[in-house]
């Protein structure tokens, strides 16, 4: 197996290139991620030897708390050998003026790879841009790359194939999460339904994009305020909170516009009967997800939230 990973990471094609979002990830790219994730979920948390960042140092800036992607990608830059380097906001020079460009410059010199969650996205394509190493987007007010990776590997793990699911979005058609998936999914073939409230629904401009790629790969994106027509014959439904972190101003008015649009027993009727449940976690429970659904049967959450170690692993090998 260890062979097998090796053979497939001397033949791989991102190796010191940026992950910034799905818009700029190929097909063939996302489906080489998430091949081999696969290989090396398969090899084991100590991978039979495999270290092949021995020697290396990620950087890993943090704006925003975290608790899934800095834990998974501290606990894979350790388990691939290499050292991870927790830089909160306040541990750098950036709060006292120095320019992210700078900061990109002088990280080069001392680091491998640097993965950054920031506020902005405009911030990680500064990062990228000035940066000499390559730089990981672990998640930004516009995209969540790496955790529609590890989503689509657990889809694959669960259904055994993306192309030609419908996979149903139930929230803010307009975060980051949904963002992801609109790219993500049209590369990939999913088929997928949103369902937000028309406020709150993808931009014209990102959807044109999206649904270009979506008929190149023989699926669809549909845009509905109606939840339960989203579900409808959906294999995997998918939510996430209401409010995202840095819109803590609008927790009351979200709650009242987004009061419909819950992942509940009612809603899952509408599905198949052998639905996944997805949802990116942290979960708000009792608002758009219920305690019913996230711990039943349907539910693969904890699945999902296991296998942005595997992903987080995968990219880093790949790109460092």
């Amino acid at each position: 197996m260890k062979a097998d990973v090796l053979e497939f990471q001397k033949d791989a094609h991102l190796k010191g290139k940026d992950l910034l979002g799905m818009y700029d990830l190929s097909k063939n790219e996302i489906a080489e991620i998430i091949k081999f994730s696969r290989l090396i979920k398969r090899i084991g948390t100590y991978g039979g030897g495999y270290k092949p960042l021995k020697g290396k140092t990620l950087g890993m800036i943090f704006q925003k708390p975290s608790t899934r992607t800095r834990v998974s990608f501290e606990v894979a830059m350790w388990q691939l050998g290499g050292y991870p380097l927790f830089l909160n906001k306040n541990d750098l020079q950036l709060g006292r003026g120095e320019t992210l460009e700078d900061t990109a410059r002088v990280l080069s010199r001392y680091l491998d790879g640097i993965v950054i969650r920031a506020y902005s996205h405009e911030d990680v394509q500064i990062l990228a841009k000035y940066a000499d190493i390559p730089v990981i987007n672990g998640l930004s007010d516009f995209e969540h790359p790496c955790q529609v990776l590890a989503d689509f590997l657990t889809i694959l793990e669960k259904k055994n194939a993306l192309a030609g699911l419908k996979l149903a979005f139930i929230g803010d058609g307009a975060n980051n999460m949904a963002n992801s998936l609109i790219f993500g999914c049209a590369k990939m073939g999913v088929n997928l339904a949103i369902a937000s409230p028309k406020e709150y629904q993808p931009k014209p401009e990102l959807l044109e994009n999206a649904i270009f790629h979506a008929k190149t790969n023989n699926s669809q994106i549909i845009v509905t305020e109606d939840p339960k027509e989203a579900a409808l014959e959906a294999d995997i439904i998918y939510t996430d909170v209401w409010t995202s972190m840095g819109q803590e101003k609008e927790e009351i008015e979200r709650k009242k516009i987004f009061s419909g649009y819950q992942v509940n027993k009612e809603l899952l009727e509408a599905a198949k009967p052998d639905v996944i449940v997805m949802h990116c976690l942290p979960a708000h429970r009792g608002e758009e997800i219920t305690d019913e659904v996230i711990d039943g049967p349907n539910s693969v959450v904890f699945d999902q939230a296991e296998n942005r170690l595997h992903v987080e692993k995968a990219i880093l090998a790949l790109l460092l």
